[in-house]
């Protein structure tokens, strides 16, 4: 690994670079929540149903898990400054051709443009700061970057409803091009370019095989969704997706370098943190794009109040972020994500009972709830990948840790859509009362995936993750502390 800054200089990157990364955060989790929240308006406008525009959030996620594959070998081979500024400016051109779509087709286009730049740009800044940082550092580092890209879910749905509201839906995208442009500019005055002397050829037979089965996997549950195939022409599909899928496992287990190196998956930390954060995400992943829907459409809120009831999940998130790191110095990961993992699908399943009748009060409290709940969760996981994983394997490590997090979320706005329209079987999406039952069973059923991640963090030990939280076990502190005590002789 070389960079071109001298050693000499580490005190202004670690100041400097978090505020860089969370430039690039914030301009991801801005337009994700601002169009979640004006999903609603823009299928009235683009003349379609509301579930059926899912293809508009699940086509950026997806391209983001198909493309971050490669993130960490190109930051390897031309630099992370090089790549950094290269996916900044693709999502940028992503956003602005997403504002001059037509139509839904254009739309999904422009957004695997976007997932492109993005399946870059936060890998790789992730990267540059598990580089930066020594792993006693790297909570309070991460912490630096989320809160500030945390006030993007916390004003985009309030932002984002005023402007379907009040302006053209398109702004909601051309609202990224001046945070894309300041990115820009600091990431060439101030990211730092570290890279490898022998970074190894591209994998691309492995690229050819994950992506495809990847892709056409998303498009079977796509379909399936909007029963646009019977169960007889998409299960073949399927067959061919888990196959081309299955090849590329077997591919990879028997090559040097691969895309994604699966021999990581022997480090226990690593592999509980990767497992357990997709089953997880996978149960919350749909909530953003389910939740604009029922208060909309389903509960008759208009889009800025929809985005009202969304912000105190943000602003609690930033309170976790603050309060995470002593909690698991407390207790140790072990016992958080245990304990966390099943409040997290309990509240889920609040959602539930969430309807008509529902107070806005007992809303915002569910809401602010569960950001609580879900940053300390990604926070927890987030800082048990890289425990364990050398500075040579970080790259590798951030790839599939970054893959396996797009892929959960983008198929768990797939199966909360599958689930809620499997429920309404037909019955206009107009019919509230059975589009508001309909989400009720997607809620119950994502509460419920959640809650089996459980499984996962059950097998972490007492002492995993130590090294990133500073945890020390009641037993291990006393045996310390009676050490360090002088002996008295005598009475």
């Amino acid at each position: 690994m070389a960079s071109r800054f001298a050693p000499t200089q580490d005190i202004p990157i670690k100041r400097i670079m978090p505020w860089l990364v969370a430039v690039a955060l914030f301009m991801e989790q801005l337009d994700a929540t601002i169009v979640n929240t004006a999903a609603p308006t823009m299928a009235a406008a683009l003349e379609v149903e509301p579930l059926s525009l899912k293809g508009v959030l699940t086509s950026y996620t997806l391209a983001l898990a198909v493309f971050i594959p490669i993130s960490g070998w190109m930051a390897d081979r031309f630099g992370t400054k090089r790549i950094f500024v290269l996916a900044i400016a693709l999502f940028t051109a992503g956003s602005l051709l997403c504002g001059l779509a037509v139509n839904v087709p254009m739309l999904v286009a422009s957004r695997i443009l976007q997932g492109i730049g993005g399946a870059m740009m936060t890998p790789v800044g992730r990267l540059a700061l598990v580089r930066t940082f020594p792993r006693s550092e790297m909570i309070t580092a991460m912490n630096y970057v989320i809160i500030p890209a945390l006030i993007g879910p916390l004003i985009g749905p309030f932002v984002g409803g005023l402007i379907v509201h009040w302006l053209p839906w398109r702004m909601i995208f051309f609202i990224n091009l001046p945070f894309g442009l300041a990115g820009l500019w600091l990431a060439r005055r101030y990211m730092p370019d570290y890279r490898q002397e022998n970074t190894p050829p591209l994998d691309r037979l492995g690229f050819i095989l994950f992506g495809t089965g990847i892709a056409l996997l998303s498009y079977v549950l796509e379909v399936l969704g909007d029963h646009q195939l019977g169960v007889t022409s998409v299960l073949p599909l399927g067959v061919l997706a888990c196959t081309l899928l299955g090849a590329y496992v077997w591919h990879a287990m028997r090559i040097k370098n691969p895309l994604l190196t699966l021999n990581l998956f022997r480090v226990r930390t690593f592999r509980v943190s990767v497992v357990g954060g997709t089953v997880t995400r996978l149960g919350i992943g749909g909530m953003p794009f389910l939740l604009p829907l029922l208060y909309q459409i389903g509960l008759g809120f208009k889009p800025w109040q929809a985005g009202l009831l969304t912000m105190p999940q943000a602003a609690a998130a930033i309170g976790m972020k603050i309060l995470s790191k002593p909690l698991l110095a407390r207790y140790g990961h072990r016992r958080v994500l245990i304990v966390n993992t099943l409040l997290l699908g309990c509240l889920i399943t609040v959602f539930t009972l969430v309807g008509p009748a529902t107070p806005i009060w007992a809303i915002l409290l569910i809401s602010l709830t569960q950001g609580f709940i879900s940053a300390l969760q990604f926070t927890s996981i987030n800082s048990l990948v890289y425990a364990d994983i050398s500075d040579a394997d970080a790259s590798k490590a951030s790839s599939i840790a970054s893959t396996g997090q797009q892929l959960s979320l983008s198929f768990g706005v797939a199966l909360g859509s599958v689930v809620a329209a499997w429920f309404l079987q037909g019955v206009p999406q107009t019919d509230h009362p059975q589009l508001i039952s309909a989400l009720h069973h997607a809620f119950l059923v994502l509460g419920v995936v959640t809650m089996l991640s459980t499984l996962c963090f059950a097998a972490l030990r007492g002492n995993d993750g130590n090294n990133v939280s500073n945890h020390t076990s009641r037993a291990k502190a006393l045996a310390d502390n009676n050490r360090e005590q002088p002996v008295r002789v005598g009475a």
